[in-house]
């Protein structure tokens, strides 16, 4: 059997009406696709973030005895969408549940130490390896933000010590602190699709046992009163600013931290705002714009 792929290029608005059709037209299945290499993170509470351009991709079978008549199907979908940029594709028949694993590689974010998908041997056996099974939860080490977060964690001294992993994703910053020796983990996202990837993350790796993750309510009040010793957030530069409170509750004085998923026009204010109760020691910068804020608690006032 092989498969018709009718590719779409639209604007964001127009995305849920390509949807529309494309199913109304038989489509087995209909996906969504970055047009112009715009990053999005993890999205705030209500929201559906897309990109500005998306390409919207219809994918139908094609029967051998039945073929798809590929001329009036393009002529039917540019009369219900004028002047639209489309293209078609034939693709081989294939096992297409599993085709997405041949783009994952392991990625070494320092000496020994590894995050591999997990249908792939470790280059090194007895590096820490976290082993992986990237889901719709963000976070697979391959963006910046991620990477900056494994590789602060791999330089901070977590052996024996209580991490918070805030907007968890996959949870792999979680997961990454356990195999480094954290005594015990709290997670939270407002995904709950993020709280399942990171439980999965978690037993993939053998450190279940040691890491809590649930949804923001649920996690604090498991954490109150409770303040960890190492937090760290790989979110947006607007939740973060709003949580420099917050994130003052959950680490001891003293107390190490890092912020990631800001972008460096965002720095300044970033760390204007955790000025008051965080002393800011070091910002890392990778693939030219994506930025790490890093530094630990000031000591508590005597009223605290």
């Amino acid at each position: 059997m092989k498969w018709l792929q009718i590719h779409i290029t639209v604007d964001q608005a127009q995305v849920g009406f390509t949807e529309t059709l494309l199913s109304s037209l038989g489509a087995v299945s209909v996906t969504l696709d970055d047009a112009e290499n715009q990053d999005l993170l993890e999205p705030l509470p209500g929201e559906t973030p897309l990109w500005n351009t998306v390409v919207v991709t219809g994918i139908y079978a094609q029967d051998d005895e039945e073929e798809i008549d590929v001329i009036a199907l393009e002529a039917f979908i540019q009369a219900q969408m004028p002047g639209v940029h489309l293209r078609t594709e034939f693709l081989e028949d294939q096992v297409w549940e599993r085709s997405w694993m041949d783009y994952y590689e392991p990625i070494q974010i320092g000496e020994k130490y590894w995050i591999v998908p997990e249908w792939l041997e470790p280059p090194e056996a007895d590096a820490v390896n976290i082993r992986l099974d990237p889901g719709l939860a963000f976070g697979t080490g391959n963006h910046a933000s991620t990477f900056l977060c494994l590789q602060w964690l791999g330089q901070t001294d977590v052996k024996n010590k209580v991490v918070i992993d805030y907007g968890c994703g996959s949870g792999i910053l979680g997961v990454a602190a356990l195999l480094l020796g954290a005594r015990k983990v709290y997670a939270t996202d407002i995904d709950p699709q993020a709280v399942l990837a990171t439980r999965q993350n978690a037993e993939l790796n053998g450190v279940s046992e040691n890491l809590y993750v649930d949804l923001p309510e649920a996690f604090h009040q498991i954490i109150k009163g409770t303040p960890a010793d190492v937090l760290v957030a790989n979110i947006l530069a607007g939740p973060l600013m709003s949580l420099a409170d917050e994130f003052a509750t959950l680490i001891r004085p003293k107390g190490e931290f890092a912020l990631a998923g800001v972008i460096e026009e965002q720095v300044a204010d970033v760390s204007q705002a955790y000025a008051g109760s965080f002393e800011i020691t070091a910002v890392a910068k990778r693939d030219e714009n994506w930025c790490r804020i890093s530094g630990y608690r000031k000591a508590a006032p005597e009223s605290e």
